[in-house]
């Protein structure tokens, strides 16, 4: 409770397997967050299966498209047996990393960006506010194209 207001019921949902991807700029520690995310799921009873993805390029540039970096995580109750394909939840850290991974998102996924680490302010802003009224794919494939 912050300032004597209640807090809304968090809405729950049970699903069979998620498949989740963080993505940003090599360096921006994707794979250890990845590593991280998937040591926690299995120590709760999960079946894990990962997929790292880091650029050829020893050291791209920041921000650009051939420095992203990702891990992949695909965790469920029941067993599993690859990393996955479409993902259920996309966490960017840059626009960048939002250009190259959106087109795997599922429509109606669950799309984290981070707006401070973003050079596009203004989409960044655009895509929070929107989030919570369009699917994810549509905002972020607009977002893209002004970056």
């Amino acid at each position: 409770m912050a300032d004597g207001v209640a807090a809304s019921p968090k809405r729950v949902e049970t699903r069979d397997a998620v498949v989740i991807r963080f993505a940003g700029d090599s360096g921006d520690g994707m794979q250890v967050t990845g590593m991280q995310f998937t040591t926690e799921s299995a120590l709760a009873g999960n079946d894990v299966a990962t997929l790292p993805d880091f650029p050829a390029e020893i050291r791209a540039p920041a921000g650009t498209l051939a420095g992203v970096s990702a891990f992949q995580l695909n965790f469920s109750s029941a067993e599993v047996f690859t990393p996955g394909d479409d993902l259920d939840v996309l966490v960017a850290m840059n626009p960048a990393a939002l250009k190259m991974n959106v087109g795997d998102l599922k429509p109606g996924g669950i799309l984290i960006v981070d707006r401070e680490g973003s050079t596009s302010r203004t989409c960044a802003r655009r895509s929070t506010r929107r989030i919570r009224s369009r699917t994810a794919p549509s905002i972020a494939t607009r977002c893209s194209r002004r970056t």
